[in-house]
This record gives C-alpha cells, sequence and structure tokens, in this order.
C-alpha cells in the first residue's frame, strides 16, 4: 500500500510504500477512494494543541506516533476480510466509522467509542488513515453502507457530519424558533447550517472572520451573519439574534470566539464548545451562577450519530456539503490551502480506486 504520510511534524508529507495488511479475526481492510481533509488533521500535522496559560498539548502527549497515515473521514471499498469478520462482503461500498475505543466497555457496547475512556484507537490519529491506498477496520460493525449517497460527500459525515450532530443534541429541546449561533463559517459551519435545517430550525446566525465564508453561509441557509472584525462581536451577535443568546455552537473554539460566545449568552444559555483552535477561556464564576449558564465540550460523534446523519442524508432533508476533489497525491497542497484559509465548505482527497 502507499501513504502520504506525517513523518516529521510541521513538514511535508511524505509519500510511502508499506505493506499491505492482511485482517485478522474481525478486521476489515478497506481500499479507499476517498478521503476528507479535516482542520484537526493540521493540528496533528503541526503536532500539537495551544492550551493557553497550561502550555501546548503535543502529539506525544496524545500517544501519537510518527509516521502517520493522517485521515478520518473516509469512504471505501471492502477488499478483504479476517476470519471472524461478519456481516460484511467483498466490493461493498462504506463509510467508516473512525472514532474507536477499546470495543469492550460500556460506552463502546452502545455505540459510544468516541467517549471511550479505556482506549483510543481513532483511525488516521491513533492508527494509520485514509491518506493511503488502503486502511484496516478492527471490525465490521464500523462500517456503515453508502446506500447510493454521493462517496465524496458521505465521507464528511463520518467527522464533519457526526461532530455538529453531536453538538446540536447538546443545546437539548429548543424551540425551532429560537436562534441558534454558529462560530465558525468553514466546513463545520456549514455542515451545522445544513444540520440545523434537517432537523427543522429556523433562525441560525453564522458567524466568521471571512466576508467570503458569510456568503457560503447564507447559500446554505443561515438567516443572520456577523463579521467577527473589530470591537462589539457580542453586541452585533445579540442585535442579530434580536436579544440575548440561549443556543451557541463554537467551532473554532478559540481565544477570541469563545470569549463572543460566552458574553452573547443570556439566563439559562449554553455555549457547546466543539473546536480546537486553542487558547482559554476565562470565566466570571458569579455570573456562570446568577445566569445559569452552561458551557459544554463536545467531541466529534458516536457510530449512532453517523447512522443517524446517514438517514438524514438518504431521506433528503439534508442538504450536502460543498465539496471539491483534489487526488490523493496532493494531500500536503492540501493541508496547505487549509491552514491558509483557502477551503470553502471541504476538500475530499480521491484516491486511484475511485
Amino acid at each position: 500500500m502507499r501513504a502520504w504520510a506525517v513523518v516529521e511534524t510541521g513538514k511535508p508529507l511524505q509519500a510511502l510504500d508499506w505493506p499491505t495488511p492482511e485482517p485478522q479475526g474481525t478486521e476489515v481492510l478497506v481500499e479507499v477512494t476517498h478521503c476528507g481533509v479535516c482542520h484537526s488533521d493540521l493540528h496533528i500535522w503541526e503536532g500539537g494543541y495551544d492550551l493557553g496559560s497550561r502550555g501546548r498539548l503535543s502529539m506525544q502527549d496524545r500517544g501519537m506516533s510518527l509516521p502517520l497515515a493522517m485521515g478520518h473521514e473516509i469512504v471505501g471499498r471492502v477488499a478483504a476480510m479476517g476470519p471472524e469478520a461478519e456481516g460484511v462482503a467483498a466490493g461493498e461500498m462504506k463509510v467508516v466509522f473512525p472514532w474507536i475505543g477499546c470495543g469492550r466497555c460500556e460506552r463502546c457496547s452502545a455505540g459510544e467509542d468516541n467517549m471511550c475512556a479505556n482506549a483510543a484507537r481513532t483511525i488516521g490519529i491513533y492508527r494509520h488513515g485514509g491518506y493511503a491506498t488502503h486502511v484496516l477496520v478492527p471490525d465490521a460493525r464500523y462500517l456503515v453502507p453508502l446506500d447510493g449517497l454521493r462517496p465524496e460527500i458521505a465521507a464528511t459525515y463520518a467527522c464533519s457530519g457526526i461532530t455538529v450532530h453531536s453538538a446540536i443534541k447538546k443545546l437539548g429541546d429548543i424551540s425551532p424558533d429560537e436562534p441558534v449561533v454558529i462560530m465558525g463559517a468553514g466546513g463545520l459551519g456549514l455542515n451545522a447550517i445544513h444540520m440545523l435545517k434537517a432537523l427543522g430550525h429556523k433562525r441560525i446566525v453564522s458567524v466568521d472572520l471571512s466576508a467570503e465564508k458569510l456568503e457560503a453561509a447564507r447559500t446554505a441557509g443561515a438567516t443572520e451573519t456577523v463579521l467577527a472584525q473589530g470591537e462589539g462581536v457580542s453586541a452585533a451577535i445579540v442585535e442579530a439574534c434580536g436579544g440575548p443568546v440561549m443556543a451557541v455552537i463554537d467551532l473554532v473554539n478559540g481565544s477570541s470566539t469563545a470569549r463572543f460566545a460566552f458574553d452573547a449568552l443570556g439566563k439559562g444559555g449554553k455555549l457547546i464548545q466543539v473546536g480546537l483552535f486553542g487558547g482559554e477561556l476565562t470565566v466570571p464564576l458569579p455570573i456562570m451562577a446568577i445566569r445559569a449558564l452552561t458551557v459544554q465540550g463536545s467531541y466529534v460523534g458516536s457510530l449512532n450519530d453517523l447512522k443517524a446523519v446517514m438517514e438524514l442524508a438518504k431521506s433528503g432533508k439534508l442538504a450536502p456539503l460543498p465539496v471539491t476533489t483534489e487526488p490523493m497525491p496532493e494531500a500536503n497542497a492540501v493541508l496547505q490551502r487549509l491552514r491558509d484559509g483557502k477551503v470553502t465548505g471541504r476538500v475530499v482527497l480521491r484516491a486511484e480506486a475511485a
């Protein structure tokens, strides 16, 4: 197999030839046809995460090792199966659920591997992922049928789709007419707009630094937009919503966006933090109690989220994210474009097997 791997953080990806894995036990070998390029890949490639005054969380701190073929938004064709693999046949097209845990604990058994506290085995982070011709999946239960969906679109659901679905669920039971603020209008932000619309929400406020991305957000269905430049961003968000905000999803989650979002919250409001841009949020503790505020983290999504998102897409309710495809060998160039903020929607790498 060939992989386009991080060999040294911050340095160009290298094309490496490795032995093609032979699946054992319940394992399934998938020949990759498409793989999305995610902002999480940038953090891995750069070597870590900004923790504000607490320093930096490195790849090594998280238990990752190099060389690594990144890529966790994977669609591919079943190529081979271990002798104990069940419920899958060679040649079937599947979306790969990448956020795999130990596979044995209560959370994993409930389809919530992303919350496993025992052993993270995430594809593209702790084990080789989809920037390659093949990927090894531990069990067929992590493979979800494509059922006619476009593979380049379906690939984005394995991270972008389930991440916003999981975050929206954490807002709880809110009225369809209650404004939901989405911080960030990149791939995740546009997917969040589509997802909110598919779930029946009518007021969606998009916030971003880029006028161009806000235009894409309006095209996707945002009812109001806020350009996050200069002073008074929180006040502009409150004005766009017609009052203090009850629901914010921060898909950037940097020091400035977290502060804008927190300061816009009304009494009983919720801030769901998703992005990994980095930094920190200093919270005035009496205000937290007096205004009964909730600040909650949300880490990707579950296997159940992926199945739900796929069903939404197949029903026709979920509009597709704007996607462009590039040949797999262009993975490094695509990463640079993403780092420079020159990607609207999502770029999906297309393998020769496609």
